[in-house]
């Protein structure tokens, strides 16, 4: 999946000069920024407007006065924001062993100063690209809560078991009710979760981790 044309990358580094150039670089290639010149005051932007709403990622200086970039990771991973906001780290040469670190606690990589302009750039669309897959199963999964939401205490019943792969005869003894009403049920339930079977029914289910 492609980042949408506003997906947005922040920059968070002490260094006005770097954060300059890396602007700079990302509008070579047609990619909005937004730069920090602290972990702090990154913080503040999240708490005060949260993340935006399209695929966004971060450049983040390992390295900065007061709170470190690595202690900045540890905050959105807290939050949980990592994945809808994925995290290039960059770093000196002595930075590299705890960088290899952070990369398996889940950040999306790490750029070794000085770096390559087009490969720094390069993975910094692979993370919008998986930032945007991110937000986009999100939705999915939204969308699945909200159908699952319009189903009755008896339709959830059915589905269930029309998900364990039982016929409407077993259906309807286990629930004690007729064969129509399984039927019926059965038709509101894939009208419901705009599925035609219960294959489809069942996948849908197990792609949006949700358990009938």
């Amino acid at each position: 999946m492609e980042p949408t044309h506003d997906a947005i990358v922040f920059i968070v580094d002490d260094d006005a000069g770097v954060r300059e150039a890396l602007a700079w670089l990302l509008r070579s290639r047609h990619l909005l920024s937004e730069s920090c010149g602290s972990a702090e005051a990154f913080l503040a932007r999240l708490d005060a407007r949260g993340l935006p709403p399209q695929p966004c990622c971060l450049l983040l200086d390992v390295r900065m006065p007061g709170m470190s970039g690595l202690a900045l990771f540890e905050v959105l991973v807290a939050r949980g924001l990592h994945q809808a906001m994925p995290v290039i780290f960059l770093t000196g040469h002595a930075d590299v062993p705890t960088a290899v670190d952070t990369v398996k606690r889940g950040a999306f990589d790490f750029c070794e100063k000085p770096f390559s302009d087009n490969a720094l750039v390069d993975r910094a669309e692979q993370a919008l690209a998986q930032s945007a897959r991110h937000l986009a199963a999100q939705r999915q999964r939204g969308n699945l809560q909200a159908r699952m939401g319009e189903l009755t205490e008896r339709e959830r019943d059915v589905m269930r078991l029309v998900v364990e792969g039982l016929p409407n005869k077993l259906i309807a003894d286990q629930l004690n009710i007729s064969v129509r009403t399984v039927e019926v049920h059965r038709a509101r339930v894939f009208d419901k979760m705009s599925v035609k079977s219960a294959v489809e029914l069942a996948n849908l289910l197990r792609d949006g981790g949700t358990a009938a």
